[in-house]
């Protein structure tokens, strides 16, 4: 359980109303969102962290989208009506509270944190490479932590490694690493609590090795008592199975940095706190700690994937290794792996793939090319791209943002419900459909063979432009949502047939051959080489796997595009489509169920899979899979008529009821039965009325359970999905069966 939200921390709290969102201009930083502070007397001295204010939103009066991040109130319109029980008007209502938070390019921003081992790495490199942290940051990144601190029994008064997972030894230690370093007292009660479920599980010798590395860095872990990270696999020919290439993006990207700071076992220079932090956080003297006893001790309470015996025995060979490595071999790999730390900061403008990378890149860049140099100076000024406010405090995320999934969801539910034709909806569609012309990628990175990198031409990215990373679905779904838009009339014809087809080619390059799609690129390696992952923390990390919802994205794109191009590589299409569609099928559980990699988790997967198989014309009344599915579903409505899943069912991958019912899922289960065409409508009604009785009277829903997922064991918010997925819902429900359900 957690404890009191939304209250003061120990370092206080800062005036909600002086915060400003900059959240990009048509044109300009597209799609970025960072946050400033409105300071008394004289702004000069802001740190470099704040980076610039090229629009002055520090001299703007508080945006809609800002105020609703901080959870203060937005003046609600004069004439709301109550839709009572409509579920069309009640659509319509969640829309017009929704497009008051729409970004001046046509976005929406939002928060995308849950994970709580992220702002761990981001603050130690802050304070390894002396980079000043503005008094705000140190204030609600501290409010934050406050307010995410559980509150259960002596085991489990710290953080778990998402906000809704118990206290483990990763997110307690780093977390409390983190406190201390922003200027938080050993004594403070918080802290005092902390410390006691710390070390009730056995203290930091226990937490794994992704923890051990960054305590290691800091300076209050031994480099010997974590596994060797070793760059020389690098230098390993290409056609090697598990040559690092072949290994899954994130985990490639991570290993990289990593490699190069164990193989030079950099190390913060001691002070006064490093000193005190090595006292406080173990169970015993640090100096009388036998530290290769630690490089496998990982505390029961982490371990979700244990490592094979295999992963264990080659750990052995690498510290005998590490001894004995010669200097020219070790200086060559450190070498290598610099160059591809360069090319990934210089491919995604500094943000890399994501933050755990970005922060041990920038430590990386400091360390080599000094805090004067261009690299650490962008790495510096991309920070606060990570870093989000909301009513709790400031957190880090898991990207810098979520922005292109979150407005193609919103696209496609403006058009499938006939809102984006309703005159007063049609400007903001408009602005939408002017962001995804902007966010298109139309070119390979700079790094692109060199890299290792999936082409890029063609592509919208999950979050930026300037990100710039193909992902599958994001491909996808940006696609139909451009081609979707552009059918409602009067429409402008922004994205040219030429790059529709550019973003078709790249699909069609992205599968795999069972048929699936994966995420970033296509699979590369052995799924043996999974027996090699070394973080214990995180399922299936070692290589890509393929997954019924990206499938599902590409398949329901190349279907909307080969009817509006029916002459455009129709044989490549329907080979690709056909096996994707194989794919989907052979992908269902025997209770008739999917399981959802990205969302929370057979509810999210389903409704993704039953899209697909609808495209093959097959429903509930003539289809035993998707029978199956509906079946499955129904079993799991709730008896106020909604859905709620558990991010449980991700870790367990058996569903797990949530304890009520969840807005999100309600939505995703009325759209699956609406797709398959299931006869009865009352499941469908009952759902609906569910996600209507929750609708305040502004037109918003509030925030529930949170909705996604990575690597099986970590959570993560979607923000927006609560007002999308609803919205989408109702609108589909209303069209189908009408609005006067009480009739």
């Amino acid at each position: 359980m957690l404890g009191n939200q939304s209250g003061p921390g120990p370092l206080g709290a800062t005036d909600p109303l002086k915060w400003r969102l900059d959240s990009g201009a048509p044109g300009v930083d597209i799609g970025r969102h960072v946050w400033h502070y409105v300071r008394d007397g004289d702004a000069t001295g802001y740190e470099k962290l704040w980076g610039e204010d090229p629009r002055d939103v520090k001299k703007q009066q508080q945006s809609a989208e800002a105020k609703h991040a901080l959870g203060l109130p937005l003046p609600v319109p004069e004439g709301l009506q109550d839709p009572n029980g409509n579920p069309w008007k009640a659509a319509k209502k969640g829309y017009e509270f929704y497009k008051r938070l729409q970004s001046p390019d046509g976005h929406w921003s939002g928060e995308y944190g849950g994970p709580l081992f992220l702002q761990g790495g981001l603050f130690i490199a802050l304070y390894v490479t002396k980079t000043p942290i503005p008094e705000e940051w140190k204030i609600e990144t501290a409010r934050y932590l406050a307010n995410m601190q559980r509150r259960g029994g002596d085991d489990d008064q710290g953080w778990g490694i998402h906000i809704e997972g118990r206290s483990t030894v990763f997110g307690t230690a780093l977390n409390y690493v983190v406190l201390r370093l922003l200027g938080v007292d050993a004594e403070e009660p918080m802290m005092v609590r902390a410390r006691a479920t710390l070390h009730k599980l056995g203290g930091a010798k226990g937490i794994p090795s992704w923890g051990k590395f960054w305590l290691a860095v800091l300076n209050v872990h031994s480099w010997e008592g974590v596994n060797p990270i070793p760059a020389e696999l690098w230098l390993l020919p290409e056609w090697v199975p598990f040559h690092p290439h072949r290994w899954w993006i994130h985990t490639r990207n991570v290993y990289i940095p990593m490699s190069y700071l164990n193989g030079t076992y950099f190390q913060a220079e001691e002070d006064d706190l490093i000193l005190a932090i090595r006292e406080e956080i173990y169970t015993e003297s640090y100096d009388k700690i036998y530290w290769p006893s630690c490089r496998n001790n990982i505390a029961a309470v982490d371990l979700y994937s244990p490592h094979s015996k295999l992963a264990n025995g080659l750990f052995a060979i690498l510290n005998i290794y590490d001894g004995v490595a010669p200097s020219f071999i070790r200086n060559a790999a450190l070498e290598k792996a610099y160059q591809l730390i360069v090319m990934e900061d210089e491919n995604t403008e500094y943000q890399t793939v994501g933050p755990v990378s970005k922060a041990i890149n920038m430590i990386c860049r400091w360390l080599r090319e000094g805090p004067d140099s261009e690299a650490f100076k962008q790495h510096v000024a991309h920070v606060r791209d990570f870093m989000w406010m909301s009513k709790d405090g400031m957190m880090a995320c898991g990207t810098n943002g979520s922005q292109l999934w979150d407005a193609a969801f919103i696209s496609q539910a403006l058009v499938e419900t006939n809102l984006a034709s309703e005159s007063e909806n049609f400007d903001s569609a408009k602005h939408i459909l002017e962001w995804l012309d902007e966010t298109q990628i139309q070119y390979d990175p700079k790094w692109y063979k060199e890299a290792y990198r999936h082409s890029t031409k063609g592509a919208w990215p999950f979050s930026t432009k300037e990100q710039g990373y193909t992902v599958s679905d994001c491909t996808a779904e940006g696609l139909k949502s451009v081609m979707m838009l552009q059918t409602v009339p009067n429409m402008p014809q922004l994205v040219s047939n030429e790059r529709i087809f550019q973003a078709i080619d790249l699909i069609l390059t992205m599968q795999n051959p069972s048929g699936g799609f994966a995420s970033y690129e296509l699979i590369r390696g052995p799924a043996l080489l999974e027996l090699l992952n070394p973080a214990e923390v995180f399922g299936n990390i070692m290589i890509e796997y393929c997954y019924p919802e990206c499938t599902t994205a590409c398949v329901t794109a190349l279907s909307i595009f080969k009817r509006k191009f029916p002459d455009y590589r129709p044989a490549d299409i329907d080979r690709v489509s056909k096996a994707a569609i194989n794919y989907i099928r052979k992908a269902q559980r025997t209770d008739g169920s999917w399981y959802g990699s990205w969302g929370v988790c057979f509810t999210y997967a389903t409704m993704f899979a039953i899209e697909s198989l609808s495209l093959e014309g097959e429903t509930y009344e003539n289809s035993a899979a998707v029978r199956k599915a509906c079946d499955f579903l129904l079993s799991k409505q709730m008896e106020d008529g909604g859905w709620g899943e558990s991010f449980k069912s991700c870790e367990k991958h058996v569903y797990v009821h949530n304890l009520k019912s969840q807005v999100v899922n309600t939505s995703w289960a009325v759209l699956t039965l609406l797709q398959a065409k299931y006869p009865d409508p009352e499941p469908v009604r009952r759902g609906c009325k569910l996600i209507m009785s929750r609708q305040q009277h502004d037109g918003s829903w509030e925030q529930e359970s949170i909705e996604g997922v990575f690597n099986h064991a970590v959570a993560i918010s979607y923000w927006n999905f609560k007002h999308s997925w609803t919205i989408w819902a109702l609108g589909k429900a209303a069209k189908k069966f009408g609005s006067d359900w009480d009739a």
